[in-house]
This record gives structure tokens, sequence and C-alpha cells, in this order.
């Protein structure tokens, strides 16, 4: 009998014994070898979602809450549309692609975009009217609560901000200054843009990667619109800093830019003669001298002028000097054109056209010249002209007695 109670307690320790090493064994590998758990998928079903929940609005006027339907794990439904909640005299309208909609479609893990516009009447009193969108498939169904708080709603404000504030070029540039125009208010707005510049300046707006020019432009609540205005000053203008003042404005709000334009001078050449009279007189044959004059009426110097020319047939036309290192602005230099017509021209008034080049700068006039024989010629045909008349007399006086 004592040696069977041993032999049971033995067997009973060695047991525990085996139970706590086969503990310690599960510790350390748990230890070693963590267990993750699994993310869990997102729940199946319809979902109604919008960013903004509860919204202010003031008494008289109407807003429009942004709102999407989602399908997450679902097959393609159609799935109807309703509001409850509505106050009485209010008007409460699920809007989808800018229309009014009773139901929508959305793909398998696709949303749609809807909005509920919320007409809320004059005597409507202050504060917060819940209405709910709710949305009903084939095997789900999504609820949103929506809170219109009727009191003060934010003052319209706007805000311009320019990237490129001042820029430079020349009186031919033209000027493009992107800007950016913020609508903070709640509301949607239809913002009017304008430009002051200075006198013959011309000013346009376009949007930032288009090319047709806007005087105003529809900018959603918190949204902003990326613009350009485009500034051509006039080709006169002299070189000097000038000021360019962009505004943004709605009914009850304004804001106002200023930016800046540097001219930095551009040279203008002009072809032309003392008593600025376009034309001359030459012989056939010989060389004749035109004084004319290249002017500078720029507000730049005008660099590297070359002087050429195009004349008739079979003429020359040689420019003394035919080049100009530099013409400074409101600089006159007289220059000669040697003109030589063809010694076969006939009697009669030609055209001539001599230009100016410096860069991307150049200039260019037509002269009329008339062309006139020598008197060697002239009374050589005077001479042929009575030979011919006195034999015509002579044959009339033979044959006239016969």
């Amino acid at each position: 009998m004592t040696t069977y109670i041993l032999d049971t307690m033995e067997t009973r320790t060695t047991r525990i014994l085996n139970l706590a090493k086969s503990a310690i064994i599960l510790a350390v590998a748990a230890l070693a070898f963590p267990v993750h758990a699994v993310d869990a998928k997102p729940n199946a079903g319809l979902w109604l979602t919008t960013d903004f929940p509860a919204m202010a609005v003031r008494a008289g006027e109407t807003t429009t809450i942004k709102i999407k339907l989602q399908n997450t794990d679902l097959a393609p439904q159609r799935v109807m549309l309703t509001v409850s909640g509505v106050p009485q005299g209010w008007k409460a309208t699920v809007l989808g692609g800018g229309v009014p909609v009773a139901a929508a479609m959305p793909a398998t893990n696709e949303s749609v975009a809807l909005q509920l516009r919320v007409e809320v009447p004059a005597n409507a009193q202050k504060g917060s009217q819940r209405v709910v969108l709710s949305a009903k498939g084939n095997d789900a169904t999504a609820e949103l609560p929506l809170d219109v708080i009727i009191g003060q709603s934010l003052p319209a404000r706007l805000s311009i901000k320019s990237k490129l504030p001042s820029q430079r070029g020349s009186a031919s540039t033209n000027f493009e200054y992107p800007i950016t125009v913020l609508n903070e208010s709640d509301k949607d707005a239809l913002v009017k843009l304008a430009a002051q510049a200075p006198q013959g300046f011309q000013t346009s707006f376009t949007e930032g990667f288009g090319s047709q020019e806007i005087s105003s432009i529809p900018i959603e609540a918190g949204q902003s619109k990326e613009l350009k205005v485009k500034v051509q000053p006039s080709s006169g203008t002299a070189a000097g800093d000038y000021p360019l003042m962009v505004s943004a404005s709605v009914e009850g709000a304004q804001s106002v830019t200023q930016m800046s334009i540097q001219i930095t001078g551009a040279p203008k050449l002009r072809i032309t003669t003392e008593d600025g009279r376009l034309s001359g007189e030459a012989e056939a044959g010989k060389a004749t001298p035109l004084n004319i004059i290249i002017e500078n009426t720029g507000a730049a110097p005008a660099t590297a002028v070359t002087l050429s020319s195009s004349p008739p047939g079979d003429w020359k036309i040689e420019i003394e000097p035919n080049q100009i290192p530099v013409l400074a602005p409101g600089q006159k230099l007289p220059v000669q054109a040697i003109i030589t017509p063809s010694g076969k021209a006939i009697a009669g008034d030609y055209m001539a056209t001599l230009r100016a080049n410096s860069g991307s700068e150049s200039a260019s006039a037509e002269f009329r010249l008339s062309v006139t024989t020598s008197t060697l010629w002239g009374m050589a045909g005077i001479l042929v002209i009575i030979v011919a008349l006195l034999l015509s007399v002579g044959a009339v006086a033979r044959f006239g007695r016969r």
C-alpha cells in the first residue's frame, strides 16, 4: 500500500513538471514568434459622407452641401435617395451632376458625388435644424444626419496672391503675372477682375492654363483659382518703373494687390531725310548722291546697326557708311546713299527700299526716284524726229506732183 501511494505521488509530480516545461516552452516560442492580428477588412455596405455635416446659413439664403455615396464591396446596385426632417417652408433637393436626382448607382468600391441643396425661407428662426439624407439599395442602407444652423454667415472675403509681383523687360515685352484668387467666404461667388495700369498699357485676364480673356470668374466657397494678368506696354514707353494694381471684388468685399513693371527701354530706328521727303532725282547710268538720316527714337541704344537696300532691276545703291556701331537714344546720323540707275532705264518714277537693322529692331523706308535720260540722248532723239519729218515732206512733194 505504501509503495502505491509513493508511485502515485511521483507520477503526479512528473506530470506537473512536464506541464510546467511545456508552458515555459510555449511562452518562449510566443516571445520569439509573436502572433499578429489579421487586419480587418472595411465593412461592406453603403456609406454617405460629407466633409462638413453642420453648416451655417442665413435666413432667406441657399446652401449646398457636398456629399459622397460610397459602395464598399457590394455589387453595383440602384440606390434610392430621400431626404427627411425638412422643416415646413424649407426646400431640400438632391443634385447629381448639377440636376435633381432621386437615385444613384455607384460601382463596386466606387463613389458618386452628390449635393444637397437646402433653401431656407426668409422667416426661418435662428437655431439648428436637422435633415437626414437616406440611401436605400437592394441589400444595404445608409443615413447621413445634417445640421443646418440658422444665424449669421461669414462676411464676404477675398484675397489675391501674386507669384511674380515685379517683372522687367522692354516696351515690346508681353508681361504675364500669375496670381491666385481665394474665396475665403462661406458662399460661392462670382468674382469680378480689374487692373489699373499706366495710360497706354493694355491689360487682360485669362485662366492659368487658358487663352480666353475673362472679366469675372466663379469661385466656390473656400476654393481658389489660378489666373494670369497679361500686360502689354505701349511701344513708345520710356524706361522706368510703372505701377500695376490688380483687384478682385464681389458684393461687399474687395482685395487689391500692388505689382510693378520695370521697363528697360528698347531702340527704335527710323529712316528719313532732312526735309522729310522720301524722294529724289537720278540720271540713267549716272551715280547720284541721296542724303538720308538714320534716327533712334527709342529709349535704349541701338548697336551694330546695318544699312542695306533693295534697288530696282540693274540699279546699284551704295550706302556710306553701311554700318553704325552705336546709335544713342534720340541721336540722328546722316548717311549718304549713292544711287546709280541702269544705263538702259527710261525716264519715269522708280521705287527703292532702304533698311536699317539692329538685333530684333528694324526699320525700312521706300524712296521714289525720278529718272531722267541724258541731254545727248534727247538731242539725238530730236534729230531723228527732224530727219523723219524731212523725209516725209520730201516724199510728199515728189510723189504728189505725179
